[in-house]
Formats: C-alpha cells, sequence, structure tokens
C-alpha cells in the first residue's frame, strides 16, 4: 500500500480532494490529509501547517500553481516517489523541480488511477 499525503484536502465533501481521501481508504492505502483548515474527512482529521510526515510514497495536489509555490520545500522535503498534479494543478515550474530531485511528477487524475488500477 502506497502512504499518500493528500495537500489541499477539504472537509466538503463535494470537493475531488474530499472524495480522494475516502477513495484511497476504500482501496487500503495509508492517506494523510492536509489542508488550510481543520475538519475531517472519512474519519480522518485534516493536518493543517506543515506536519512532519515519514515514509511518503505520493503526494497527490490539489492547490493551483501558485498556492503550491510557498509549499515547494516542503513538498520536496516529504521524499515522496512521485507528485500526482490532478487537473487544475499543473505546474511545469515545479514539476521540473520534482524530477531533478528524482521524483516522479504525473500530471493525472487520483481518482481515475485508482479505478483503473494504475494507482
Amino acid at each position: 500500500m502506497k502512504k499518500t499525503v493528500v495537500i489541499g484536502a477539504s472537509p466538503d465533501p463535494s470537493r475531488y480532494s474530499n472524495m480522494a481521501v475516502k477513495m484511497l481508504q476504500d482501496y487500503g492505502h495509508p492517506v494523510i490529509p492536509v489542508g488550510m483548515r481543520r475538519g475531517e474527512i472519512g474519519g480522518l482529521a485534516i493536518e493543517t501547517g506543515l506536519p512532519e510526515i515519514d515514509a511518503t510514497d505520493t503526494v497527490t495536489l490539489y492547490l493551483n500553481a501558485e498556492r503550491q509555490k510557498s509549499l515547494y520545500d516542503y513538498i520536496l522535503g516529504l521524499h515522496p516517489k512521485r507528485i500526482i498534479f490532478n487537473p487544475g494543478t499543473e505546474n511545469p515550474e515545479f514539476e521540473q523541480l520534482a524530477e531533478q530531485k528524482g521524483i516522479e511528477a504525473l500530471e493525472a487524475c487520483t481518482l481515475v488511477l485508482l479505478r483503473t488500477g494504475q494507482f
């Protein structure tokens, strides 16, 4: 199972980040939701700030490129194997930085990857 950090997690059930946290749980992946405000998704507390997280396999982003800039160092410091840039989060600058650090940068939809067995 792939420990996944969802950045941009929202307690609003209509948001894709919320759906991703729940679907990751459904598929048995350990998941840590990180968001701007406190709340809960599927029984998990949304972490705020820059929590220390070890053994991260995947970071999946639900923040637009502008909002990602202040988190570059934090996300790269999690040492994930890959970063998923969901639709609307594409960021060539950050994708290049990640790849220079040996991190796979993938423009894809976490929900689709899970449903199609490609996660």
